[in-house]
């Protein structure tokens, strides 16, 4: 289902890395960065990493995958996708090399990633079992809408206020994602519906709730 856009993307990302100059400038890298390219000249040989270790930031560093027993990381390898710029939805525990390729992207020969993952991401989703619980952030999932046949909800990380207010948070948007991964992982509950997703964070001391736009659940932190 994948394989056509991966090879795709993969080979005009190797074919860029042999154009180092022309490799910083469409991957806009820093002077910083510029070693990346040679990860992307690598990158159908390089040694790999599952996915879920691959990735840092404030999600991965939350979710903490390496310290999760066998348990919980084999329930993410069925359980869980990660929205990747070069291959589009990939499992957690998938082969992954190093890499460096922002979703927003243009890479020469190709149309934009983002027209690139759209329809291959909605199809791999629609073979999801149970409720999808998008956890991407707004302009990830716009790139590739869980079909509307399957039951879903997007979570919005929300805080409320002293003064009876409710507002989106940015900062703590991720680490809370992170660690309700982390906690659906080592509890394994089997969530077929909203309604399941909320009382299974009562349980779990999670705070959810119906979201103020419809198909949205809010997890309030």
């Amino acid at each position: 289902m994948l394989a056509p856009q991966r090879e795709a993307v993969a080979a005009s990302l190797v074919a860029l890395s042999a154009d180092p100059a022309a490799a910083a400038r469409v991957l806009k890298l820093s002077p910083r960065q510029l070693g990346a390219i040679d990860d992307n000249a690598a990158l159908r040989t390089s040694p790999t990493m599952p996915a879920v270790d691959r990735y840092t930031g404030v999600l991965f560093d939350a979710l903490d995958a390496a310290s999760l027993d066998a348990a919980s990381r084999a329930w993410l390898a069925e359980h869980a996708l990660i929205h990747t710029a070069p291959f589009g939805p990939v499992g957690a525990l998938d082969p992954l090399p190093a890499y460096r390729l922002a979703a927003g992207a243009s890479l020469p020969g190709l149309p934009p990633l983002r027209r690139v993952w759209a329809e291959p991401t909605t199809a791999a989703l629609g073979t999801c079992r149970g409720l999808v619980v998008d956890l991407r952030s707004e302009s990830y999932a716009a790139l590739g809408p869980v079909p509307p046949d399957v039951p879903s909800t997007y979570v919005r990380v929300v805080t409320d206020g002293g003064d009876g207010t409710t507002r989106a948070l940015n900062h703590f948007n991720k680490k809370a994602k992170g660690e309700l991964t982390r906690r659906l992982s080592r509890t394994r509950p089997v969530i077929g519906s909203v309604d399941d997703l909320i009382a299974w964070g009562r349980d779990a001391g999670v705070t959810l709730r119906p979201g103020a736009r419809p198909g949205e659940t809010e997890l309030v932190v």
